[in-house]
């Protein structure tokens, strides 16, 4: 009875008395706990329902008083090809705006406000994507917020005036930052799937800003608006719940710009060229300051992997995690990745080098697989030589160790994200949109453990044999011809043209 009852009093430093409470035992007087429970698997799984119209809405218990619903629109800059590029770039900015009923952003965010919720807008190359978090009791006035943010947004010139203004700062910004992964990246898609798809510029060049107006946006929403490529997704919330929310906001709700056949819709599939895209710039005043930023030539080199719907995406995405990688300096040990290949065959060995980090990136109909490697410009040469080397070896002998190492490693960062509920919510989406079905973590976990050495040799040679992308960004007056990258990446050590070696 002592046990889970009030003690005597202990005395402590301080001179007071506190009785020693009992951590396992009920309180007297408070009432029994009810624990949260999942009853049975099937609280687990995504649930999918179709409605009439073709919108899919999918959703993800989870407990918690929050939760976090979106609207995922498969749209993006690869479908632009028929458009003025930027489009998809205007309305991320112009998302959350006034609507037909809120008449200002403050308004909506006014709104969201009262339930404690927060909204964004992402548009990538495959998806647009407007999500809301906020109390699951707001569930009704989230859902009509989000049909109303996409299918009756006012576009109004004073609002488009100021995203052409915010766009021409982001690109000045983009072209001023010290850290050039992102302008990379637009380079290497660029470089390879020339002029189609997942090639087409994300970021709205800036001839286009004073050319892209209501009728332009209006005529592009009207092909790839519509329900049956949408995909509304809730994490937190009940499933019933969410698809009555449906069918009374966006179950025959008439968008601004008409319900007539979308006629012009992109249905292209991926095209890899390979190729080079090269920039010429001074990097030397990047960041200026007491301690500046040395000056520095980027190379990102790529190859096509594969896309996320076909089965060999789990060995590309084990060896984009084997390989690793990261700046010269990183604090931390094996779970910041020290032990991966980059690490420890490149910048533990080339104290020169300021970066070697590896990128993968997957779509619906291919994927690119890159490394991103920085020096100084007088070390170009022999930094593309490494970095073509460690795509040779990736054909290599793969050891036990570090391949357990990368799948753990793989395991563990996909569970850690799904901790957080946008994750969840964007997994959900992404997932349903493509597929119109959702791999459960612990399946894709059991995928994970099935790789062998053998999967990661095979998905490499493959790799192989395709021409590489090339980005390439800053002094380049040391760069090796695109033919001279291509030749040290169908050698046998990686190493460029002697030839060129002699006579560069």
């Amino acid at each position: 009875s002592r046990r889970c009852g009030l003690a005597a009093g202990r005395s402590y430093s301080g001179g007071g008395t506190y009785p020693s409470v009992s951590l396992t035992c009920p309180l007297p007087g408070v009432p029994k706990a009810v624990f949260a429970a999942a009853e049975g698997r099937e609280q687990f799984e995504t649930r999918v329902t179709v409605l009439e119209n073709g919108l899919r809405v999918a959703s993800q218990n989870k407990f918690g008083q929050f939760c976090t619903v979106g609207l995922l629109v498969n749209s993006g800059s690869r479908h632009e090809a028929k458009y003025l590029s930027g489009i998809s770039h205007f309305l991320e900015k112009l998302a959350f705006s006034s609507t037909a009923q809120f008449g200002s952003k403050d308004e909506i965010l006014l709104t969201l406000e009262k339930h404690g919720g927060i909204c964004d807008c992402q548009a990538s190359r495959d998806t647009i994507m407007y999500a809301v978090s906020a109390d699951a009791r707001g569930l009704d006035t989230v859902v009509n917020l989000l049909a109303d943010v996409a299918l009756q947004p006012r576009l109004s010139d004073e609002e488009i005036e100021m995203t052409r203004m915010a766009i021409r700062f982001e690109l000045e910004d983009l072209n001023m930052r010290p850290d050039p992964e992102p302008l990379l990246t637009e380079m290497i898609h660029a470089a390879a799937y020339r002029d189609n798809t997942v090639g087409l510029n994300r970021f709205c060049p800036v001839e286009n800003t004073d050319k892209i107006d209501r009728e332009v946006l209006h005529s592009y929403l009207r092909n790839y608006y519509t329900p049956d490529r949408m995909v509304l997704a809730g994490v937190g919330i009940e499933h019933e719940q969410l698809v009555e929310c449906a069918k009374k906001h966006l179950l025959g709700a008439e968008p601004v710009w008409g319900s007539r056949q979308s006629k012009d819709v992109d249905r292209s599939v991926a095209q890899y060229t390979g190729g080079i895209v090269k920039v010429e710039k001074d990097m030397s005043d990047v960041s200026l300051g007491p301690t500046p930023i040395p000056e520095l030539t980027h190379i990102m080199i790529g190859l096509e992997s594969c896309s996320f719907l076909e089965e060999d995406f789990i060995p590309f995405a084990v060896l984009n995690m084997m390989m690793g990688g990261g700046g010269s300096f990183s604090a931390g040990g094996p779970g910041k990745g020290m032990f991966t290949r980059l690490y420890l065959n490149v910048l533990n060995r080339h104290h020169w080098m300021y970066n070697a980090t590896s990128y993968h990136h997957s779509y619906e109909d291919t994927g690119l697989l890159c490394i991103h490697a920085s020096a100084d410009p007088k070390q170009v040469r022999e930094m593309v030589e490494i970095i073509t080397r460690e795509f040779i070896l990736m054909a290599g002998a793969v050891g036990e160790v570090e391949l357990e190492r990368a799948k753990t490693q793989l395991k563990s960062m996909l569970m850690m994200n799904l901790e957080s509920r946008p994750v969840i919510f964007e997994d959900v989406g992404r997932q349903v949109l493509a597929t119109n079905t959702r791999k459960l973590p612990h399946e894709l976990c059991a995928l994970i453990s099935q790789v062998k050495s053998t999967d990661i040799k095979r998905v490499v040679t493959k790799m192989l044999h395709k021409k590489p992308a090339v980005a390439a960004l800053g002094d380049l007056s040391d760069l090796p011809t695109y033919d001279h990258i291509q030749a040290a990446l169908s050698s046998k050590d990686g190493r460029l043209p002697r030839m060129y070696r002699l006579f560069r």
